[in-house]
């Protein structure tokens, strides 16, 4: 084999691509995207402290300009591109996302409003107190160092970290498989529950709950839900709802203004005003005449300045609910511990925390004891020269050199190396001045700190309170004041419909197709009524002047129904179709509305007068025999009512409703029923009961095998102007008053209404009742002609006659439609003037 081939492996393309992923994702979790538990810094935010701090650009220290630091950063420790190494650094310095910013910046290093900061040659930054309190004693070999990408230099694969940056600061960050969210959290609580954590290692979450209210976000607001927080902070995981801190300020003219002064954290304060005003423009809420950013260095202030008498509470849940002026915040503590993501719980943040201080603090004490140890000998071996400084001076004089005067020093004298090495380094005017007593005093001191590092090193009482004692210093010197308030209970926000809406009458019509929409007064009363758009061979079965206050139920023939609010049917032109049920709700394939009503579950109005009541109910009647009354408040509102439709009753299969009637529930009415093979039954309504929408019914009439309910209509018994119009297959059409068919029990066979014959039997296709002489009932033909039938154009007949032919049926051909029409009912409306 050539050599060159010798080291070729032969791998499937999968398991190559797995494997380099996985170093990826590996890398971007550990070395880029998450923080650590112990400094709660991502390696770039590391790098770019540990770089200022090595460049003594710390806060005693002048500004220096940005572009200075990034490409230091970038040079010797984070071989990136410089944006994200600047954009990580300016958001160290913002104080709206930090609870203690880390980084000071001289310059425009954004704002709220989502504006990015000048460009990194004009800005000037510097470390700030507390961020060199992460850096503290770094020196002394108190955590590990890494070579850098070309092994030039090193640098600290964690800082000391001297306060809990991690949940003062919080994290953010997107990795392969892993994101976090940790909020930022107060100073003083979190040292609170540091120590009261030291002092009690088997305290409850609960007992550091007393200590840790909750979040505490630099930019204030309120945090809603304060009992669910022990689960969040248990798991590592959950919401809590952040709401803005809003006032209602009244103005002259009884006008008001709601004004914000603090928002949930990380909210775009521009955007935030940006879609009040779009809300204000589009009139999605009545009552709002002008949105303002009054904001200046004093602090935050978003005005929403209200129109004369508008309803400032109800505007504002409004906002409340559909604006970020309350939003949630979802918890998610992921961080790197032991080299590995976890989801970690508030006590493993904590204690994670605790050890790595008091590893910190041991080893900072080791390095302390080493030197000092070290000192100890010198100054020992000092003192002894003091005594016999003379000799020392007269064998260093006698020495070749410096390296003959340690060797005569050692052999002579018994001094060690090291002793030796301070001896002949010493400079000459410290031989006229070296004070015994000062000599003394600090061999004393040595000792003692000697001793006591030896205690910290041998007694963890002792270095908790050593620990302690710093974290108590810090609190001290940068403790804060709570900014966030936290509430027990989530509020519930409530918001009237009416003031999303503004009252008008509007047409309302539906086809049987399922067209539907809502057409202004103005475009109606600007068109002709017939003109009204419908589509070729569809036909209208609902047209009404409502109040966009109402509510519209739509009854379809599979027992579905559907409930829309008014307001929220689609605008209109008279002259235009409308929009198809199909493009909002999936429905079957042979599913059409069957009819329409106004329906329950509107806006309130409390000075407009009910004109539905809600002890309406519906009549419904399946094809297959089935009927049941149903309250018309079953047929409210429900969760996906935009979507899809809800089931009013419950069909067999095949089955289908032939009708659906609105009756009282209390009155004296009656239910008649016709059949295809013209059986007819008249009984009181009161024969059927009630049932819920999941109900099949009753029996409406025993059908024969092959029959078949047509129609079915609720008359009252004491209008006498009721009569029924039938039409056959064969082209015959029939009145008769339902006076003529015995009123009977419900369930039963019926009577015929048409006379059966040996050929050719006449079947009934359509029927329609007619409540008053100027009813009418339109035909239509599948050639697109319609003719309308009133009282006195066809003469009631006798039970058993076979009614007259239907003239002109040559131009209708086949007949499709047989029904009262609503536009004329529309034109005899008193509500349009």
């Amino acid at each position: 084999m050539p050599a060159h081939q010798e080291n070729i492996q032969e791998m499937s393309f999968s398991n190559v691509i797995g494997d380099r992923f996985g170093r990826y994702s590996k890398y971007i979790i550990q070395d880029r995207a998450l923080p650590d538990i112990r400094d709660g810094l991502k390696p770039v935010q590391r790098r770019i402290l540990y770089a200022m701090y090595r460049d003594r650009n710390t806060q005693d220290h002048p500004y220096r300009k940005s572009a200075k630091t990034v490409g230091n950063v970038i040079g010797n420790y984070h071989p990136h591109g410089d944006t994200s190494v600047y954009d990580a650094m300016v958001r160290m310095s913002q104080s709206w996302k930090n609870r203690e910013p880390l980084i000071d910046m001289h310059g425009n290093n954004g704002s709220m409003d989502g504006d990015p900061a000048a460009a990194m040659r004009y800005t000037e930054a510097r470390l700030t107190a507390i961020a060199a309190e992460l850096l503290e004693d770094i020196d002394a070999e108190t955590v590990d160092h890494a070579l850098n990408f070309d092994d030039s230099l090193e640098e600290p694969v964690v800082l000391p970290a001297k306060f809990p940056n991690l949940l003062v600061n919080g994290a953010t960050g997107i990795s392969a498989g892993y994101a976090t969210d940790i909020p930022p959290h107060n100073l003083s609580e979190v040292i609170d529950a540091l120590i009261y954590l030291l002092q009690h290692p088997t305290c409850k979450l609960a007992d550091l709950l007393k200590f840790i209210k909750g979040p505490d976000f630099p930019t204030g607001a309120i945090i809603m839900g304060a009992k669910d927080l022990a689960e969040v902070y248990r798991t590592g995981r959950g919401k809590v709802v952040m709401r803005a801190k809003t006032e209602i300020e009244p103005l002259r003219g009884n006008k008001s203004q709601i004004v914000a002064t603090e928002l949930p954290y990380e909210v775009n304060k521009l955007k935030l005003i940006q879609r009040i005003d779009e809300i204000r423009l589009q009139g999605k809420i009545e009552g709002i005449a002008e949105v303002r950013d009054e904001s200046d260095r004093k602090g935050l202030r978003i005005v929403v300045e209200l129109k004369r008498d508008a309803d400032s509470d109800g505007i504002l849940n409004y906002l409340l609910k559909n604006t970020d002026l309350q939003m949630n915040y979802n918890f998610n503590m992921v961080a790197i511990h032991e080299n590995r993501p976890i989801q970690a719980s508030l006590p493993i943040l904590l204690q994670a925390y605790l050890g790595h201080r008091q590893e910190v603090i041991r080893r900072r004490t080791q390095y302390q004891q080493k030197v000092d140890s070290k000192r100890l000998h010198i100054v020992d071996g000092l003192i002894r020269l003091v005594s016999i400084l003379d000799e020392v001076i007269q064998a260093i004089r006698a020495s070749q050199n410096k390296q003959d005067a340690k060797e005569n020093l050692q052999k002579n004298f018994d001094f060690t190396a090291q002793q030796a090495e301070a001896i002949v380094n010493l400079q000459l005017y410290r031989l006229t001045n070296t004070d015994i007593v000062d000599l003394q005093n600090e061999r004393l001191e040595l000792n003692e700190r000697l001793m006591m590092y030896q205690q910290i090193l041998s007694h963890e009482k002792v270095l908790n309170k050593v620990l302690i004692d710093e974290l108590k210093d810090i609190k001290k010197r940068y403790g804060s004041p709570r900014l966030t308030q936290v509430e027990e209970e989530v509020e519930e926000i409530s918001v009237d419909t009416s003031l999303l809406v503004t009252e008008e009458s509007v047409v309302v019509t539906v086809t049987k197709n399922g067209y539907y929409k809502r057409t202004s007064l103005r475009s109606y009363q600007s068109s002709d009524i017939d003109s009204i758009g419908v589509a070729d061979l569809d036909q209208l079965i609902f047209a009404q002047v409502l109040s966009t206050y109402d509510a519209l139920v739509m009854i379809t023939t599979q027992g579905n129904y559907i409930h829309i609010p008014v307001y929220e049917l689609p605008e209109i032109k008279w002259k235009d179709i409308g929009v198809h049920l199909s493009q909002h709700y999936i429905l079957a394939e042979n599913e059409n509305i069957l009819a329409a009503f106004v329906g329950i579950g509107g806006i309130e109005d409390p000075e407009k007068e009910v004109t539905q009541p809600i002890e309406d109910e519906l009549l419904l009647t399946s094809q297959q025999g089935m009927t049941k009354r149903i309250k018309l408040s079953d047929l409210t509102t429900y969760r996906s009512y935009k979507s899809r439709t809800s089931q009013a009753m419950v069909l067999n299969s095949g089955d289908q409703l032939v009708s659906a009637d609105r009756v009282k529930a209390e009155g004296d009415q009656e239910v008649l029923i016709l059949t295809h093979r013209s059986y007819v039954i008249r009984y009181p309504l009161a024969e059927v009961s009630l049932y819920g929408p999941k109900a099949k019914g009753v029996k409406a009439i025993n059908l024969k095998k092959d029959d078949y309910i047509i129609a079915s209509t609720v008359i009252n018994s004491i209008n006498e102007q009721t009569s029924v119009m039938i039409f056959t297959q064969k082209g015959h059409i029939k009145q008769f008053k339902p006076e003529i068919i015995p009123l009977t029990k419900r369930g039963g066979r019926g009577l015929l209404l048409l006379k059966e014959l040996k050929r050719d039997p006449h079947r009934v296709l359509y029927a329609s009742p007619l409540y008053q002489p100027q009813d009418q009932v339109r035909v239509l033909g599948d050639t697109g002609q319609d003719i309308y039938l009133s009282q006195a154009d066809v003469p009631l007949s006798e039970r058993l006659s076979n009614g007259s032919s239907l003239t002109n049926l040559a131009q209708l051909g086949q007949v499709i439609a047989f029904t009262t029409d609503p536009l004329k009912a529309l034109k005899q409306s008193e509500n349009i003037s």
